[in-house]
């Protein structure tokens, strides 16, 4: 039987997972260039909402899932971050409505967000395989499955730099949610990274953390290639079904 990494090889073994990031997907690549004309980046928008309003949930049934108080404690500011209200601290009320002001500064009306009319197969089956996982698996295997935010101040970082001067249409003040994740990322990756460090320590649970984000990463990636087929490749869900007259 193999040896365990220690807390340091295994955090590196862990964050050597980011090649696999989405900012490396092509359609990602088109955004932070400028080449997505507006109903693509509208697109990118209406979908990845389905993502932002399923985040708390999932949360929520890792802590259904978690014994541990302290754990509890700390990991339910994430459910506030996105839901807001009055303790959650936010200018924009939370993740979920702050995304929502960004779908208004880039054209998509509240409404369609909210009914998610423009979410697409690929996308949603993604999504529910996500919270389907943490709803069914150990919370610490939840935790560990949250870890792609130890690469997404990269994601957010280029989209505040790329966007005020690739799609200046946008208002501004969309950005926002962005700006909150700078912060907010920083602080959930160092509670998830030491949770993981800390219950993952064989060799068997290490390669069952690498695996579990890498499963995650295939839920990004796997978001972002049915966004690519629908609005870049004009091939959206059943485009070659002909309709009964």
């Amino acid at each position: 039987m193999a040896d365990a990494w220690t807390p340091a090889e295994f955090e590196q073994q862990l964050r050597a997972l980011g090649r696999y990031y989405h900012v490396h997907h092509p359609f990602q690549v088109m955004m932070y260039e400028g080449k997505l004309n507006a109903e693509q980046l509208r697109g990118w928008v209406a979908n990845r909402f389905y993502y932002q309003v399923t985040i708390p949930r999932k949360d929520a049934a890792l802590l259904f899932n978690c014994p541990d108080r302290e754990v509890r404690r700390q990991w339910i500011q994430r459910i506030l971050d996105h839901d807001g209200g009055p303790n959650a601290g936010h200018v924009s009320d939370g993740g979920i409505e702050a995304w929502i002001r960004l779908g208004e500064a880039c054209g998509v009306p509240r409404e369609e967000l909210l009914d998610q009319r423009h979410v697409l197969p690929g996308v949603r089956f993604a999504v529910d395989a996500y919270i389907n996982f943490v709803h069914t698996a150990d919370w610490r295997e939840g935790v560990c499955s949250s870890l792609t935010e130890l690469f997404a101040p990269t994601a957010h970082k280029q989209r505040l730099q790329s966007w005020p001067d690739h799609y200046p249409w946008i208002d501004n003040a969309g950005l926002q949610y962005f700006r909150n994740r700078l912060t907010e990322a920083h602080r959930d990756v160092d509670h998830g990274l030491a949770l993981t460090l800390q219950h993952f320590t064989t060799y068997e649970q290490q390669q069952r953390a690498l695996k579990i984000l890498k499963f995650k990463l295939d839920v990004l990636w796997s978001m972002l290639d049915a966004i690519y087929l629908a609005y870049v490749q004009h091939m959206p869900p059943y485009f070659n079904v002909e309709e009964p007259a």
